[in-house]
């Protein structure tokens, strides 16, 4: 007996990173390690086309590359992490970071370029799908708020770092900034990722604090993909997803256009341009809605939410298209906009958790998420609709009118079809016997 409380006492769930808020800061610490694989590469197109004299159009390749391969290769990543745990993967991403700025320090080709944009997908999607997927097994009872909280260190780790970023660009030039930059986020993802692990099934919270409806079996993706939940959700991701796109890729020109993006405005105190306002506010506002809305969600369920979201953001995108015509309320709509469409990236992760269980949940929300891919081909499509028409407003209409059709398949179809399939939390107890039972795949051994 004393052996076995030995042995018990040093295993690895006991250890402090075991805990599951823990585990969720370390998440949020590696998202927020691979948030400038996408956000901060802006600063350094224009450098490179001094440093090299390639045209926008050719350096903005290796960015479309990073963005198809960190979107569609989170399926497969996460049908590795499901089996093995995410240690690895995380690992993986952070070395394939380190490998990415690198390769970019030392670019003097567009083909050397568009490698580290491919290296860089494959980083940004090892540790968002890994990070996100582990945040929904390790919190059933609250993947919306936790799952928000990890899609969102995303965007907190540019905001905290963008200014020293284009600080040192100027300072030091790009190429320097790339090679210390690839250390600094190398360095810390790989030293968290020997931390993040997996629950077993012992370690999930009691079912009488679950609020949602949730389903009484792990199933995986050739299931889950046969369930009419999957692909309502997957149209509606798509659709949010589209319309959102489709609006934040035309923000600079409209305020141009408009005349208004150099007009100065004052936000916190601090007086700016419009546009810099504007990209500055909804960055914070993208942000706090993914775990704000989220949490929401984990009281009202997630049908209800999404209904209700995607009816605000269809009110928001309206208000930003046809009534954002002066700089204040350029500012202020499209903050609302970003409020209401970042929660896509929580929302639609809780309910794949909740629907389809948590043991295969990192690779079916990484099929999931591919709909962001698909949604991201409809950009230009804003364009050829602005040259055919002379205006943006059918670029808005169109937004708009994506966004009520996913509310009203929020509330009409994915409502009734949840509560129909899905068990109410007061019939998980009899539901759910076997959660002491061990995971496969959960990154603890069997015991």
């Amino acid at each position: 007996m004393a052996n076995s409380a030995t042995i018990n006492a040093v295993r690895p769930a006991d250890a402090p990173s075991a805990n599951r808020w823990v585990q969720l800061v370390l998440g949020i610490i590696c998202m927020a390690s691979v948030a400038n694989l996408q956000y901060g590469w802006t600063l350094f197109v224009l450098p490179i086309q001094h440093q090299w004299g390639w045209t926008k159009a050719e350096i903005q390749v290796a960015f479309t590359i990073f963005i198809l391969l960190e979107t569609w290769l989170v399926p497969f990543e996460g049908a590795i992490v499901d089996r093995v745990g995410p240690r690895f993967m995380v690992l993986a991403g952070g070395i394939a970071t380190f490998l990415a700025w690198f390769i970019n320090s030392q670019a003097s080709s567009l083909g050397m370029l568009y490698l580290g944009g491919a290296v860089a997908g494959f980083a940004g999607g090892a540790v968002y799908g890994t990070c996100v997927g582990n945040a929904l097994k390790w919190f059933p009872d609250k993947r919306g708020l936790c799952g928000g909280l990890t899609a969102a260190g995303f965007g907190a780790g540019a905001a905290i770092t963008i200014a020293p970023i284009r600080s040192m660009i100027t300072t030091s030039g790009y190429q320097h900034t790339f090679l210390v930059f690839a250390i600094i986020y190398g360095v810390i993802i790989v030293i968290v990722s020997n931390f993040i692990k997996a629950p077993r099934a012992q370690d999930v919270p009691p079912v009488e604090k679950i609020k949602v409806r949730q389903g009484t079996e792990d199933l995986p993706p050739s299931q889950a993909l046969r369930s009419p939940i999957f692909w309502i959700m997957y149209v509606m991701f798509f659709l949010v997803a589209a319309g959102g796109l489709m609006s934040a890729a035309q923000l600079a020109p409209i305020a141009h256009e408009r005349g208004i993006a150099d007009a100065n405005v004052v936000i916190f105190g601090i007086s700016t341009s419009a546009i810099v306002a504007a990209i500055t506010l909804h960055n914070i506002t993208n942000g706090v809605g993914r775990p704000l809305n989220g949490w929401i969600s984990d009281h009202i369920g997630r049908a209800n939410m999404m209904g209700l979201a995607f009816g605000i953001e269809a009110v928001c995108i309206a208000a930003f298209g046809f009534f954002g015509t002066t700089p204040i309320s350029f500012v202020i709509t499209d903050a609302l906009v970003f409020l209401f469409w970042g929660d896509i990236f929580s929302l639609f992760a809780a309910t794949v958790g909740d629907a389809f269980g948590r043991r295969y949940v990192t690779v079916n929300y990484g099929i999931m998420y591919t709909a962001k891919g698909v949604a991201s081909l409809l950009v230009p499509l804003g364009n050829v609709l602005t040259h055919f028409t002379g205006s943006w407003h059918a670029v808005y209409a169109i937004g708009c009118g994506m966004n009520v059709v996913a509310a009203l398949l929020g509330f009409l179809v994915l409502r009734p079809i949840i509560n129909s399939r899905l068990k109410a939390p007061s019939e998980l107890k009899v539901a759910q016997p076997d959660l002491a039972g061990p995971q496969v795949g959960s990154g603890y051994p069997a015991e």
